[in-house]
């Protein structure tokens, strides 16, 4: 094996090693958790959360989680992360925390499915009686969360060159490729009976784009590990909505209502000249 192909698999290794995926709140390496939320809800009871969770002693509502693919950012953000649907992460994550009992309104297609099927079962006359498919036994979600990607990949700085004095050589042709990558997302809360902004909360991560320094090696190493230049930063983008949700639950745990001398909707503080 030669010399530069042994600096290669040097370098290489040691970039897989070290690349990691940072929230907000704390270091996710991507070797040990495929992304920022890990294990199983059932009901209230949660299986191998991630530790940096918040969590609530008991729910505050039902939710309606949008599941994002109608709005303008999903195509691009698919794209360039690979990630093909982030709403079934932070469902786990908000029935992990106890925070909220989640319904399937907000998901348009698990909607749909549901809908047909109880339309079947209600009407075809082909299920067994007693199946108690009657009207009236549906839950009603009392909030709506709305997850949103406010900046998504934007490189915060080449790391290249802190590999000079390992790599020599090898460093100067990692230099423009390798960089660190930031995702910033947000969660909004409403009040679905009301329409009011009950919640609003931020979160970003980083993520190091190593695989797409390989391309500098040519066609063999780019293969070998080349996907592994988005993977990382789709991780991101979870971990930020993770780092969000967090922010959001302990905001919440404080909640206090906004008050309106006169009462909501009824002309405001701020007034005009006649």
């Amino acid at each position: 094996m030669s010399k530069k192909t042994l600096t290669l698999l040097a370098a290489a290794s040691t970039l897989v090693l070290t690349a990691c995926v940072t929230p907000g709140g704390g270091q996710i390496t991507t070797g040990n958790a495929a992304t920022a939320a890990t294990g199983a809800a059932g009901g209230a009871a949660s299986v191998n959360a991630n530790s940096s969770l918040e969590r609530c002693d008991a729910p505050l509502g039902t939710l309606a989680v949008d599941d994002g693919r109608g709005k303008e950012w999903f195509a691009s953000f698919g794209q360039a992360t690979q990630v093909t649907n982030i709403e079934p992460l932070i469902r786990l994550a908000v029935q992990q925390s106890n925070c909220f009992v989640i319904t399937s309104i907000g998901n348009s297609r698990t909607e749909g499915k549901l809908s047909a099927i109880t339309n079947k079962q209600r009407n075809s006359g082909e299920f067994r009686a007693g199946s108690r498919q009657q009207k009236g036994q549906r839950v009603a979600a009392d909030y709506y969360l709305e997850p949103a990607i406010i900046i998504n990949n934007e490189s915060v700085g080449g790391l290249a060159a802190g590999l000079g004095g390992l790599f020599g050589g090898v460093a100067g042709a990692l230099a423009g490729n390798l960089q660190s990558k930031q995702s910033v997302v947000t969660m909004t809360m409403f009040d679905i009976r009301s329409g009011v902004q009950l919640s609003i909360s931020e979160g970003n991560a980083t993520a190091t784009n190593y695989g797409a320094a390989l391309g500098a090696f040519g066609g063999g190493a780019a293969a070998g590990l080349g996907g592994f230049s988005r993977t990382p930063e789709g991780k991101a983008t979870v971990a930020a909505f993770m780092d969000a949700y967090n922010n959001m639950v302990v905001s919440l745990r404080n909640y206090k209502a906004q008050e309106v001398k006169g009462g909501l909707g009824r002309g405001g503080q701020l007034k005009v000249g006649k």
